[in-house]
């Protein structure tokens, strides 16, 4: 035999040099879960390792992040139902402790790139990302609402803005909105191709954020649909996108192949919080090898096309590849 493939797997030194897809910390945006009060810091009981922090704890964590190579955090707030009525008002309040948090993190870590999320629910008395009215999901009311939401984010400090609602037109009123105001060097990372998934419940523990009646299914997408992402994606290239998001990861690989091989703009993928629960709960129970199922589930999202991947697994990553 002429062609023996083992010759270039016969040693590390080997495999390294041959290595297609490589990973590192800055590939990474990390999640992070953020609550009113001072020195309160509480484990997702259906993510293990994983807690919301009052802003203080917040800064710390941060921190630690920083000093292992993670520039990049995505932060989302968990409000307690007295907080919430049916418009979100709570979600563009100055004085609310979401945008004050995000306001001390980036004046704390300048260097930093927040990142924040735009969408009713967390707010939402209905527990939906869009304004109820008889059952049904408002959507150009709505854009009012989140383009106030994304307005006052910036205006606290936001590098970019996570319109995750899948409202139709949202991102062009968004960069409309954040022009207006003078925050041009906003950014926008649209949730894209997001799908009305199974894996997202331990989000949704995370925020106390499920919806009161219905499900999400008239906004978010049919997981049985490949190509009508490109539709998503060809809108919000042309209203004004700057990254281009895929959500969950995992089961969505082809996705992300998709989407990659059709836009010149940055893909991101968004290992979402089910996808990381499961390993851990395998990992738990003994019936595999958590860290290296995490590592080979990075890679196949990496290997996909993301370029950039936001997952619960960040800050454990990091502290490997140290």
């Amino acid at each position: 035999m002429y062609k023996r493939p083992r010759r270039n797997r016969k040693s590390a030194v080997i495999r390294g040099m041959v290595e297609e897809t490589r990973l590192s910390p800055k590939d990474f945006i990390f999640p992070l879960f953020v609550i009113d009060g001072i020195n309160q810091k509480e484990e997702v009981a259906s993510m293990p390792g994983i807690y919301r922090h009052s802003t203080d704890l917040l800064l710390k964590e941060v921190e630690e992040c920083m000093h292992l190579g993670i520039k990049a955090f995505d932060i989302f707030p968990a409000y307690p139902e007295s907080k919430k009525d049916k418009m979100a008002t709570e979600s563009h309040n100055p004085d609310t402790f979401y945008l004050q948090a995000i306001h001390k993190v980036k004046t704390t870590f300048p260097e930093a790139c927040i990142m924040t999320d735009v969408a009713m629910d967390p707010y939402s008395s209905d527990g939906h990302d869009g304004i109820v009215k008889d059952g049904k999901i408002l959507n150009d009311e709505t854009l009012e609402v989140l383009g106030k939401m994304a307005v006052a984010q910036a205006q606290a400090g936001a590098d970019i803005i996570g319109p995750s609602d899948m409202m139709d037109g949202r991102v062009g009123y968004l960069r409309e909105a954040l022009d207006k105001a003078g925050h041009t060097e906003v950014s926008i990372m649209s949730y894209t191709a997001k799908y009305a998934s199974a894996f997202y419940n331990p989000f949704r523990d995370a925020l106390d954020s499920a919806p009161k009646a219905g499900d999400k299914k008239t906004y978010q997408m049919d997981p049985a649909n490949l190509h009508e992402a490109l539709i998503e994606a060809e809108l919000d290239e042309a209203e004004g996108a700057d990254f281009l998001m895929i959500k969950p990861a995992l089961a969505y690989l082809d996705v992300i192949r998709l989407l990659k091989e059709n836009s010149n703009l940055p893909i991101a993928a968004y290992n979402v919080s089910g996808e990381y629960s499961m390993i851990k709960a395998a990992h738990e129970k003994g019936w595999l090898d958590g860290e290296r199922a995490m590592l080979e589930s990075l890679l196949s999202i990496k290997r996909a096309g993301a370029n950039i991947i936001l997952s619960y697994f960040a800050k454990e990553y990091a502290k490997l590849y140290k």
